[in-house]
């Protein structure tokens, strides 16, 4: 169903004359009663009947107008999602206790007038689908993978180097430690049930136990957070990584330990992604509030993998 013939259609029931309805449009009377005309075909009834007084509806249309109406709402809802001026930046953070959930609720205060969705997608192949398909406007992510280059029409900014802090319950071997040496973590037991194979984040844990000798498992089924903290409290033998700027709340009787590791400090490397010909005016806004808090990357003392993007 054609949209001009139906806002004509709308026009004149509102006006009650062709010729109004054509001066309202800025077209022709003639035109006005051709797309009636081709409506009226179309639906197979009559509209509208011509009086001495102009145009009145039949039953027909007195019953289409409110659908009439409905329609061209509708398509303007759906012109206006499209139109990067007047939708939400639609953000994917990864996970809602992460550094980045905390990047975006200090824009957010930062920027309280900016629309935001924030949503939540798993590996790095989703989110840049997602990217180029349009369905987001950026992603933070750890970039890039070894072997798997950014496609060229994705552009990337380092945002935050995280360091990671060992976390253990009260009665592991290094729970009154003031702080670690990564190389003394060597021969205890690192538990991150969340490592996925494949992913950037699985990638980024490989290079640092095959680079300082450290042994992570990722066995058993991942039941969130807090059965990691309830674990990791109530097993001597257990520790595990978290990044300094992870949010989590535990119990007062866990006794929980977060621990700085140091010689090197390991950090998780933070990029925000998103595609280079994205017009959003306030992605424009929040890589300009990103490049004001960014800390710098690369400092001394620290390590990331070869293959992260040093920019």
């Amino acid at each position: 169903m054609d949209l001009d013939t139906v806002r004509t259609f709308v026009a004149a029931a509102d006006t009650g004359q062709f010729q109004e309805a054509a001066a309202e449009l800025a077209v022709t009377q003639q035109a006005v009663s051709k797309r009636v005309a081709a409506l009226e075909r179309s639906l197979g009834v009559r509209l509208f009947t011509r009086t001495p007084r102009g145009a009145e509806l039949t039953i027909d249309g007195q019953a289409f107008l409110p659908h009439a109406r409905e329609l061209l709402r509708v398509a303007e809802r759906a012109a206006a999602s499209v139109r990067t001026a007047r939708r939400p930046l639609r953000v994917d953070i990864i996970a809602s206790r992460g550094a980045a959930s905390g990047l975006m609720r200090a824009f957010h205060r930062a920027h309280p007038d900016t629309d935001l969705d924030v949503l939540m997608l798993f590996d790095i192949e989703t989110a840049l689908a997602a990217i180029r398909s349009g369905e987001i406007d950026a992603s933070f992510r750890a970039v890039a993978a070894p072997g798997r280059p950014l496609p060229e029409d994705i552009e990337s900014v380092r945002v935050l180097d995280e360091p990671l802090q060992l976390l253990t319950g009260p009665a592991h071997a290094l729970a009154g430690a003031r702080s670690v040496p990564l190389a003394g973590l060597a021969g205890h037991r690192i538990w991150m049930p969340g490592i996925v194979p494949g992913t950037e984040w699985a990638a980024y844990y490989e290079d640092l136990v095959a680079r300082f000798g450290l042994t992570i498992e990722a066995t058993g089924p991942n039941f969130g957070s807090d059965a990691l903290l309830d674990t990791v409290a109530d097993t001597p033998a257990l520790a595990t990584f978290m990044g300094e700027h992870t949010r989590l709340v535990w119990p007062a009787g866990h006794g929980l330990r977060r621990i700085p590791v140091t010689d090197p400090t390991p950090v998780y490397p933070h990029s925000l992604l998103w595609h280079r010909d994205n017009p959003h005016p306030a992605l424009a806004t929040l890589r300009a509030h990103l490049a004001t808090t960014a800390a710098g990357h690369g400092a001394a003392g620290t390590w990331t993998p070869d293959w992260v993007v040093p920019h």
